[in-house]
């Protein structure tokens, strides 16, 4: 960028939010993201976002505030009403990030992007609550039916899921730099690059080739995935055992293929590309076609009498969470010149290092002395909570207020690394490694029946929140890094939105245990929080751990990672079900093709990137109708069977064939 074209940092040019003014036309904003927005910088080369680093935009104003917040409550309330019915929580971002460009569009908000920004981050903070309350806190009313003695109240929720996301939000601003800006093009972040799409289209002139891209293949996407979830006209998942000889192979051999038919899944796969792509599914095979069909060979009797699902559920996945545990502590390990970097630079801001540095408005974050402070305000905070909340006993408050400090100060980078790579934050795993630990530091020092399970489930709500924000953050900063937004405004207002959705997500859960309660899964599934309840009850209660699963989870890390194997990514792969990394591969490998199509460099270059932008458009158009499905559940329309049946499972055949064949046709029609 030549000097001409800057402005002074000190003296930033204000941009209103009517446009008053331009700059002349050669020094406008551009209305699409530039080239090198997705790949690796040469040497020297510089990336500017759409919003001009160096002038000042409107961001944070009454409305961007007040919308932001609006949509936190509602989807907040969406979120964890379907995440405990069906046990999938849908991601808030994309959705709202559609709300708001529609809504400044309908408003005639011109240059509205800063405040979109600002809208989208507020809003999506319903989401990583929502995932970080029901995974755990629901457990407590799970458990009480079986111990009456056990209680549970709204400020035990609330208080969990507000220091937990405040938490998360503090702990992770000292990363930001390093996983945004330093690891430019190294890192894929999927669900951040189709929200960036998304908000980017607003700005783009009417009519123009890429948001019409973008909203046909959303229209596309998000239409086939509500006919599947609402009205379930073919099947959502095929799988080998709606066959006789299919379901021979599970019986006698424990073998099962099985992939998602989903659009928004296979844009994931696109996005995340084939390198990625390739080694989650690799986790995946070795788990479903290797370990199961040994178990289920000469395992235990009761083992081998288990379909391969329950296999997996129950024994398999374990060895996943170990590994997960594990590539999170070789994370670390790798990641400690950054946490070092960080704590250098807090202390040498309470020195006085920093002072008079100028930063351009797009680095700017919230005060290094600030984050500390408030990061021992929140851990005081959680420390009382603790000791006159939930345990009662100094001593014992103190060892679980160490637990949670340390694993979610240390499991940040790995919640983040996770959400970069594969856009999937493996938090309900972390959360459960994180239980068990915690469970038997408890029982070691006497804290354990009852009262070690309201102490163990309160806690896993605080990480699993502290990391399902630090995993959702990352997302919001690097949307922010590539549109030019500020991220001291990002990070200071999502505070309110943490506040304001933990206190609804407090609510739904309370008022749905009235209703329905969790105990009857046929009526709120409630799975991840059933599934950490099973776990900590024979912890405490008195029962074995399958500590040898994990060992070998982590072993298996330890060797991947001397091989130079993505360790995290395979892990995750073990981890997640076989249905969901079949069509990551297939997204993948569509990717490839896209990109292998033309002999011409620069065509192959237009077609990868209009492929991005179908795939974007995928994911966002089937997160807003899963929203939209998911209204439409509640209001009374049944929850479709999964299509075992053999004349669904061909449709799904065919339908998926259908929509790989659309995302390839669309991405190859680009033009240099």
């Amino acid at each position: 960028m030549e000097s001409s074209n800057r402005t002074s940092v000190n003296q930033p040019e204000k941009v209103d939010a009517v446009g008053d003014e331009r700059l002349a036309s050669n020094q406008a904003d551009p209305t699409s993201l530039p080239e090198n927005a997705f790949r690796e910088l040469a040497e020297g080369e510089e990336f500017r976002p759409m919003m001009h680093p160096e002038r000042e935009y409107r961001e944070v104003t009454p409305y961007s505030v007040i919308m932001g917040l609006i949509l936190a409550v509602v989807f907040s309330a969406a979120a964890a009403y379907l995440g405990l019915k069906v046990g999938q929580v849908f991601e808030a971002a994309i959705p709202i990030a559609i709300i708001a460009v529609g809504l400044s569009g309908a408003l005639k908000k011109k240059n509205a992007l800063g405040q979109n920004v600002i809208i989208q981050s507020i809003g999506a903070c319903s989401g990583v609550i929502v995932a970080g309350a029901i995974f755990t806190l629901p457990a407590l009313y799970i458990l009480q039916a079986r111990y009456p003695e056990i209680t549970v109240d709204f400020m035990q929720i609330f208080l969990s899921s507000l220091f937990g996301g405040v938490l998360g939000i503090l702990f992770f601003v000292p990363f930001r730099k390093y996983f945004v800006k330093d690891m430019h093009g190294k890192y894929p972040f999927p669900e951040a690059t189709a929200t960036t799409q998304v908000l980017a289209s607003g700005e783009s002139a009417a009519g123009s080739g890429q948001a019409k891209t973008l909203l046909i293949s959303a229209l596309v996407g998000g239409i086939y995935d509500y006919i599947v979830a609402t009205f379930g006209w073919w099947s959502d998942v095929v799988n080998t055992t709606a066959y006789a000889w299919g379901q021979t192979l599970a019986e006698k051999f424990k073998f099962v293929v099985s992939c998602s038919t989903s659009a928004a899944v296979l844009g994931l796969g696109y996005i995340v590309g084939l390198k990625y792509a390739f080694v989650i599914f690799a986790g995946s095979a070795f788990v479903w076609w290797v370990i199961i069909p040994l178990m289920g060979a000469y395992g235990a009797a009761e083992i081998q009498a288990m379909m391969p699902t329950q296999i997996f559920s129950d024994y398999a996945k374990l060895i996943g969470i170990g590994g997960i545990a594990m590539a999170g502590i070789i994370g670390i390990v790798k990641s400690w010149p950054i946490i070092r970097q960080a704590v250098g630079l807090a202390g040498r801001e309470f020195k006085g290092g920093g002072a008079g540095k100028q930063v351009i408005r797009w680095q700017t974050d919230i005060s290094m002395k600030h984050i500390v402070f408030f990061i021992a305000i929140a851990l005081v905070a959680v420390l009382l909570f603790f000791y006159f909340g939930v345990i009662g006993s100094l001593w014992q408050a103190l060892v679980a207020w160490v637990v949670v400090a340390v694993i979610a100060f240390l499991f940040t980078t790995v919640a983040a690394n996770a959400i970069a790579i594969v856009g999937s934050n493996p938090v309900s795993g972390m959360t459960l490694m994180t239980l068990i630990v915690a469970s038997a530091i408890f029982v070691a020092i006497g804290l354990s029946g009852t009262k070690g399970i309201v102490a163990s489930m309160v806690i896993g709500g605080v990480v699993c929140t502290a990391l399902s924000m630090a995993g959702g953050f990352v997302t919001d900063l690097k949307v922010g890094y590539w549109l030019g937004s500020t991220p001291k405004k990002q990070e200071t207002w999502k505070f309110l939105g943490t506040l304001v959705s933990a206190a609804t997500v407090g609510g739904v859960i309370l008022v749905l245990n009235k209703v329905y309660g969790f105990t009857d899964t046929n009526v709120m599934a409630a799975p991840q929080a059933n599934a950490m309840a099973s776990v900590i009850e024979p912890l405490m209660m008195g029962g074995e751990t399958p500590w040898i699963l994990y060992i070998v989870g982590a072993i298996l890390a330890l060797l991947l990672n001397w091989l130079g194997v993505p360790a995290l990514a395979f892990c995750l792969g073990m981890f997640i079900p076989l249905h969901l990394n079949v069509p990551m591969l297939v997204g993948g490998l569509i990717s490839y093709f896209v990109a292998k199509s033309s002999k011409d460099k620069e065509v192959s270059a237009a077609r990868s990137e209009r492929g991005t932008l179908v795939a974007s458009g995928f994911i966002a158009g089937g997160a807003l109708f899963g929203v939209i499905a998911a209204i439409t559940i509640m209001c009374g329309v049944p929850v479709p069977s999964n299509g075992m049946e053999l004349q669904p499972q061909i449709l799904g055949l065919v339908a998926y064939a259908a929509i790989i064949a659309f995302m390839y046709v669309a991405s190859v029609k680009a033009k240099k």
